[in-house]
């Protein structure tokens, strides 16, 4: 039943934050959804948590059904929800052709039914990447969560992700 909640709470989430330009997020030390398993998370959840630890992300953009580039939305065996961040220590110069939502900017964090489905989607992607350095990124996968972090992001920046991603389980 647990399950079921995901796609309703990504359809919730939907209507609350629709287009790509969500607003900045603050997020207390007291926040509940710093304190949940992964599995109770939803990639807003999930990102509040992040963000409490990474104070330059700031969410950007809620994935739809309907604005999903990847398609793969609520289908078998993929996320359930997602949602992508800008991350203010990555210069402009460095995107200035890229588009909202996309992982160059910070990153994106994707929530699964189950940790398999999140190890295979993060073992897809670095295999894709792995021949295309333009297109290389950082990828933690805790649990049900998947964080997609920048390749414009030095290693002890994008560490800091990894940190808050291993505290959401």
């Amino acid at each position: 039943m647990r399950r079921t909640v995901l796609p309703i709470a990504a359809i919730l989430l939907t209507a609350a934050c629709s287009g790509t330009g969500a607003p900045s997020v603050n997020v207390s030390a007291n926040d509940p959804a710093a304190s949940r398993p992964a599995d109770s998370l939803d990639a807003a959840g999930a990102f509040k948590a992040l963000a409490a630890a990474v104070p330059s992300a700031k969410l950007t953009g809620t994935v739809t059904a309907e604005n999903d580039p990847n398609k793969l939305l609520g289908r078998p065996n993929q996320y359930t929800s997602k949602v992508t961040f800008s991350d203010s220590r990555i210069s402009k110069s460095d995107t200035q052709f890229l588009k909202a939502g996309d992982v160059e900017l910070g990153g994106a964090i994707e929530m699964f039914p189950d940790p398999a489905a999140a190890k295979t989607r993060a073992d897809y992607i670095q295999s894709v990447t792995k021949s295309l350095p333009a297109l290389a990124e950082y990828d933690y996968q805790h649990s049900t969560v998947l964080v997609r972090v920048s390749h414009y992001l030095t290693p002890d920046q994008a560490a800091a992700y990894k940190a808050a991603a291993d505290k959401l389980g």
